[in-house]
């Protein structure tokens, strides 16, 4: 015998049971048992405390692997900076595109507990697999090599694809974890409660301070490992951390609250299903639908006039046969919520391009830099990226505890501005980045030249890193607006049974936005290497022109934030 429901609970007892308490949790939401949550004993912060912990280590894992990637690939596997940065680009993307189908699988068929759960132990085990790649790389290079000859072997094809594999088994991994775990910690504040509403809006605020605390520890810890003793040992403590953040996130198992899944209304092919019956009934005219509308006791008002031509979903297909029910009104609205995120997807690629930036060529722009904090103490490239997380850790406090107060006041919205607003203002920050950083890079360029070492491609260039310092921390200020609001609006603004779907779409903008930062990496080196391999990502970066990309940059998310704000305005929440 098959059911129609399941729920997302590790436990197989899944009976409803009546509870009339005032404390109970609607919506279908319930405990690990499978009875009506009751709001003292489950979710709320409790619950999300355990996830923020998850979600720290799992940062610090992420960060782990991914800030000093490109110095790995140019390092030990041999690449030129600019393949390698296009690999850890399209890495990126795929890492943050496969989200979607994680989703798709959560919201429709696992539960997103399940596909936490499945996605850590697919984590543990491609960590475990790269730390098995790196140790074998340095054990072959050591038998084979000595001395500074070690640096120039390269590694065989079979050592490349297993590590290939293995970066791409996290990517998949990945897929399911992302959208699913915060989505799952919202999860844990019931929306229809007054008081839970607002900590809902609160805990995506300090769900990214999280967010940004735990790669804090790699930056500075691992990444030094990575640099100066071991990448077997810099790819197995991300391992270990992965390891504790799966027995962490059963630690909370109890306390959790757990949604329904509907099989037999599955919002996926619901909300589908009106895109494909209002294609088929495109020749319908507009009193066929009026009168449907009626038959369904709606009538037509001021904000159906938008994307109405969805409404002749609710018209049966001509010449088709029954394809699986009748279309709602309330289907309809829900495929008009999904319709109204593309625009404002579109508008955010170019911020996405810039915040690639980050784990890319700014690594490499501090590679060439005096990176000398004391006498014998030097702070590895991909740690500079440690100035962007304490902005990050400084703005959120003073965005939840001081900027939304005040606007607050102004406006009288509870959360002081809107979603929107709070996206374009992120948006406007990056573009000064990009300034800084293309001015930072033509001082940069300067002291070369200054120097006498433009030819000189291993030499430290007698700047300090301290010049990269504000376009890091511009960056991590125009993340506390940007991403953070992209975080809430897409979970808020989907229908409710698709929260995993809408974070999965968040994600899809950046993971779209390495792709495009390494197809314009790919276009641009093509175009400006010439023969010589030179242009704006020569491998010496002292004939390099990184600052003309980062105006160009500049430029495309000048165009972005006026499309957005276009879009913006008309926006219907």
């Amino acid at each position: 015998m098959t059911t129609s429901t399941a729920i997302d609970v590790p436990e197989t007892e899944s009976r409803p049971l009546l509870d009339d308490s005032a404390n109970v949790v609607g919506g279908g939401v319930v405990d690990y048992k499978g009875r009506p949550a009751d709001r003292c004993n489950s979710g709320g912060w409790t619950s999300a405390l355990f996830l923020i912990a998850v979600e720290l280590a799992e940062r610090f894992t992420h960060t782990g692997i991914s800030s000093n990637l490109i110095t790995y690939l140019t390092g030990s596997m041999g690449m030129s900076k600019a393949t390698a940065a296009e690999n850890v680009n399209t890495w990126g993307g795929v890492a943050t595109m496969l989200p979607l189908l994680g989703a798709f699988i959560a919201d429709s068929y696992l539960g997103r507990y399940r596909t936490i759960l499945i996605s850590s132990l697919l984590y543990v085990l491609g960590l475990g697999l790269m730390t098995l790649s790196a140790v074998l790389l340095s054990l072959s290079s050591s038998d084979s090599k000595n001395g500074a000859e070690i640096m120039s072997s390269s590694p065989s094809q079979f050592q490349v694809i297993f590590f290939f594999v293995s970066l791409y088994l996290v990517a998949i991994a990945l897929g399911g974890h992302k959208p699913c775990l915060q989505a799952f910690g919202a999860d844990q504040f019931d929306g229809q409660d007054p008081k839970e509403s607002k900590a809902k809006s609160s805990f995506f605020n300090w769900w990214y301070l999280g967010l940004v605390t735990g790669p804090t520890a790699a930056l500075l810890f691992v990444n030094y490992i990575q640099d100066n003793l071991s990448w077997g040992l810099g790819f197995g403590i991300p391992c270990i951390s992965m390891m504790i953040a799966l027995v962490v996130f059963l630690m909370g198992t109890r306390t959790y609250r757990y949604a329904i899944i509907r099989r037999e209304n599955n919002p996926f092919f619901r909300i589908g299903k009106v895109f494909s019956r209002a294609a088929r009934n495109w020749r319908a005219s507009s009193s066929l639908i009026l009168v449907e509308m009626e038959a369904q006791g709606t009538l037509p008002d001021k904000n159906s006039q938008q994307f109405r031509f969805l409404y002749k979903s609710l018209l049966k297909s001509v010449g088709s046969e029954d394809d699986g029910g009748e279309c709602r009104i309330s289907d309809v609205e829900d495929a008009k919520k999904i319709l109204r995120l593309v625009p404002i997807w579109f508008s955010c690629l170019f911020y996405a391009i810039i915040f690639a930036q980050s784990s890319t060529f700014f690594t490499e722009q501090g590679s060439t830099l005096d990176r000398t904090i004391w006498t014998g103490l030097e702070i590895p490239s991909a740690s500079l990226k440690l100035f962007m997380t304490f902005s990050v850790m400084v703005f959120v406090p003073i965005y939840d505890r001081v900027f939304v107060p005040l606007t607050r006041a102004l406006t009288g919205k509870p959360s002081g501005i809107t979603m929107l607003w709070r996206i374009g203002i992120g948006m406007f920050v990056s573009i000064l980045c990009m300034i800084t950083a293309a001015l930072v890079e033509i001082k940069r360029l300067a002291t070369a030249v200054e120097y006498g070492l433009v030819d000189d491609p291993d030499a430290t260039i007698p700047m300090s890193f301290w010049w990269l310092v504000p376009q890091y921390v511009l960056l991590g200020m125009a993340d506390v607006f940007t991403l953070i609001g992209l975080q809430e609006f897409f979970y808020d603004q989907v229908p409710a049974e698709l929260r995993s779907a809408g974070i999965s779409l968040y994600l899809s903008i950046l993971g779209i936005g390495n792709f495009l930062s390494s197809f314009l990496i790919f276009i641009i080196d093509e175009t400006t290497g010439g023969e010589e391999g030179g242009g704006w990502f020569s491998d010496n970066l002292n004939r390099a022109h990184l600052d003309y990309f980062y105006w160009l940059l500049g430029g495309l998310s000048a165009v972005g934030l006026v499309s957005f704000s276009f879009i913006a305005k008309s926006y219907i929440y």
